[in-house]
């Protein structure tokens, strides 16, 4: 199981823990390693004979974990990428929490990401959080854990992971990606917002390329040699999420600009960001960012979306951020 520099800390406090909580909750920000935090913790939980705050390896549990048949772990996400958890899925979660464990030791329940339950699963889940039968342990991972209930947080043990700090990240992605020069580890880094795993995440789905293609269609895009419609088109592959991502730090970059003119920050749209500081108005700029919110938190809830209209839109407020004279 992966195990990260910047979770020693937080692992020693977890794993010397003489009693568990009934549930944890592990929240952070993307690509920080939770979930292999959480499935460290699983393995922990369910050794027979745990050693210095790891589980041994070679007790009946520890095998059947390793082969996939453990049955007293159930793991809990969606059925598909990007879709809810349903309510019928929290039901036989429900079921497996009400059986006895059938290696005599403890139930672990792995839930992820939690943000991803519909509301009527969130609230078949309430009663096993709050009174698990047998002995039993959930840990739910968040990557948004203000999208969470409020009834689902009070009921666990809250506990933030940590971000790693960029000399660490940076180190991690070396180690990993040693293919890739320092600058463009740097470019894909600060393009995970300092994440390390969403940053080799990124680099795995070609995003030096996406990102090298969207700054492309907007310097065409202000030169008139492409329309909206024409780039929406062709930017119906890219992930949604990521190019409202890339519009809101923009957008903050321009606000930011025309406060202080100071470092852009962001070298392949600086001439872009500089250019529309001086010809937008901050109303314009703060309007489409309350935009770009909006219309992010439609996607991450699963809205039935027209994508190609939805970028249209994008483009069409994005030309037209610049005051006509």
């Amino acid at each position: 199981m992966a195990e990260y520099s910047w979770q020693a800390g937080l692992w020693q406090r977890l794993a010397g823990r003489s009693q568990h909580a009934h549930a944890y909750l592990l929240h952070g920000p993307t690509g920080i390693g939770k979930r292999d935090l959480a499935e460290r913790l699983m393995a922990l939980l369910l050794c027979q004979q745990p050693q210095n705050h790891a589980p041994c390896g070679q007790c009946k549990a520890c095998l059947l974990l390793a082969a996939g048949t453990h049955p007293d772990l159930f793991i809990l996400e969606p059925e598909d990428v990007d879709k809810v958890i349903r309510v019928d899925q929290v039901r036989e979660l429900v079921d497996f929490v009400a059986q006895t464990p059938q290696l005599g030791g403890r139930k672990v329940v792995l839930l992820e990401p939690a943000e991803a339950m519909n509301l009527n699963a969130a609230n078949a889940l309430l009663k096993s959080l709050e009174e698990p039968s047998g002995n039993t342990q959930l840990l739910l991972v968040s990557h948004q854990p203000s999208r969470l209930l409020p009834t689902i947080r009070s009921r666990c043990i809250q506990q933030a992971c940590p971000l790693p700090r960029t000399g660490e990240s940076l180190a991690w992605l070396a180690t990993s990606l040693p293919e890739l020069s320092v600058e463009e580890r740097e470019t894909l880094l600060q393009l995970a917002a300092g994440s390390p795993l969403l940053a080799f995440k990124l680099y795995r789905q070609d995003v030096l390329s996406m990102r090298a293609q969207v700054v492309d269609g907007i310097k065409k895009l202000h030169k008139q040699q492409q329309s909206p419609s024409q780039l929406a088109e062709s930017w119906n592959t890219l992930p949604l999420v990521l190019l409202f991502d890339w519009f809101f730090e923009w957008s903050l970059l321009i606000l930011r600009w025309q406060s202080n003119a100071s470092e852009v920050g962001s070298q392949d749209m600086a001439k872009v960001i500089q250019y529309l500081a001086e010809k937008s108005s901050q109303a314009r700029v703060i309007a489409m960012q309350e935009w770009l919110l909006a219309q992010r938190q439609k996607v991450l809830a699963k809205a039935n979306l027209n994508k190609v209209l939805l970028l249209e839109a994008l483009l069409v407020q994005w030309a037209n951020l610049p005051v006509r004279n």
